[in-house]
């Protein structure tokens, strides 16, 4: 179905980003890089997250070599599960499928969310690491690996750190993400109502960045997604007789350059969208007109609005095609969604700045960079868009080695970068970076 998702809350909120993204241009945001100096405190927290690092890396080095695919986290769900108890975290598993949530209560105060993602890609991995993954046609090629590992540290050191905070901390390992499915699951199994509802909800996911820098997008960060279908019917008949039938690879080519003319013709240049046609299969043999062709599209935008002009133009276009090539009506194209959909994520305008000083100030000079939105897809957004007084930020942990990203002199273009079968990060910068942004985090968010 191709209708939009929207409820009252929902359009709220939707009114306050609009005015938290005119307010808070990108150009702005460059100011978080301008301060930082690793202050003692940092230096202690780092000293800490160093000498947890051996057995984190075992474990990642575990998770990458044994990957699973989507709703298919068993093991790693175990893992995590077995870890946040040792640490002392109350642990429930089956949670939305796979799900894990582990709770600590330390005392009164607000609720903080951190969510760690668990799922791998159905990709034949070529980094020709030692610990590759041992599973033929699934790799981790979107660094959920260090998501994992950076949740368990973090577990880690909130449990002992708990003299500096004052609250409660829900941590969730999440299935399906790569499907955008498994946040929506979750909350229809009762996180929220199950679990305590948190104040604030937190994520990072790494990227092919420089290792070790933090980048943080104020507003939209992530595309909401929509994958769509599209069934093109014709009339089948001989290849050396069009005339005698209705060629659906015509008809759906000419669906093709209609879609793109919804993009350059109907949405503002200054909003974003994307429709790419994916996937155009028809026919069987050379000399013959099939009956059907299918295309598959995905389809990305931030703002709701836009989202709606992209899919009611989709099915409009695929029926004026239609129509213009003399199909009767019961051979109109079936234009529907693949199941598989997720709102944008947003960044909240309270939380993000905040977080961005802080890490400003905590790390370096410089290791704190302001980023603009990415096109790619999270289920993230779903933890927080629908719930009033729920804060939320996912921020990004750059992977690249430093030396392969100092040859490449900062082009990506030559790089390997998510979903890649080569993607090979500095797990250990990308870890030890997120554990320390979000420990200091949450110290900061439930202060005593």
């Amino acid at each position: 179905m191709l209708a939009m998702r929207r409820g009252t809350v929902c359009n709220q909120r939707d009114d306050t980003m609009e005015r938290s993204v005119m307010q808070k241009p990108l150009a702005v945001l460059t100011a978080f890089a301008l301060a930082g100096t690793a202050p003692a405190i940092a230096q202690s927290e780092r000293a800490a997250i160093a000498a947890d690092m051996p057995s984190l890396m075992a474990i990642y080095r575990d998770l990458h070599a044994n990957p699973e695919l989507s709703l298919e986290e068993v093991r790693s769900a175990g893992i995590m599960a077995a870890e946040a108890k040792k640490a002392g975290f109350t642990v429930t598993t089956g949670v939305g499928g796979n799900g894990v949530v582990a709770v600590m209560k330390n005392g009164l105060g607000k609720t903080v969310l951190i969510r760690a993602d668990m799922d791998a890609l159905p990709l034949i991995e070529k980094t020709g690491l030692a610990y590759a993954s041992k599973k033929t046609g699934v790799m981790h090629a979107c660094g959920h690996d260090t998501h994992m590992a950076g949740w368990i540290g973090t577990a880690r050191r909130l449990a002992a750190t708990k003299e500096k905070w004052s609250g409660t901390i829900v941590m969730i390992g999440q299935p399906a993400e790569e499907r955008v499915k498994g946040a929506r699951a979750m909350l229809a199994d009762g996180l929220y109502t199950r679990f305590p509802k948190p104040d604030f909800a937190i994520a990072f996911h790494d990227s092919p960045g420089p290792a070790g820098m933090i980048g943080v997008t104020d507003g939209y960060a992530l595309a909401a997604v929509d994958g769509v279908d599209i069934k093109v019917r014709g009339v089948g008949t001989h290849g050396a007789a069009p005339h005698l039938g209705r060629d659906p690879v015509l008809l759906g080519a000419r669906i093709v350059n209609g879609l793109q003319s919804i993009v350059s013709r109907e949405i503002n240049p200054l909003d974003s969208g994307v429709i790419t046609v994916g996937v155009f299969q028809g026919g069987t043999k050379r000399n013959i007109i099939a009956d059907e062709a299918t295309l598959q599209l995905t389809v990305r935008s931030y703002k709701p609005e836009v989202r709606k002009v992209l899919l009611d133009g989709i099915a409009r276009v695929a029926r004026g095609e239609a129509i213009a090539a003399g199909l009767p009506d019961d051979r109109m194209p079936e234009v529907k969604s693949d199941g598989e959909s997720a709102d944008s994520t947003f960044n909240t305008p309270v939380l993000t700045p905040r977080l961005a000083r802080l890490w400003t100030a905590h790390f370096e000079t410089g290791r704190v960079m302001a980023v603009p939105p990415a096109m790619a897809s999270e289920d993230f957004g779903d933890f927080s868009r629908n719930y009033a007084g729920i804060e939320s930020t996912i921020f990004w942990v750059g992977g690249t080695p430093r030396a392969a990203y100092d040859a490449a002199k900062g082009d990506m273009s030559k790089l390997p970068g998510l979903h890649s079968p080569q993607w090979a990060p500095d797990a250990e910068a990308v870890i030890s970076t997120a554990v320390e942004a979000m420990t200091v985090a949450v110290h900061e968010l439930l202060k005593r």
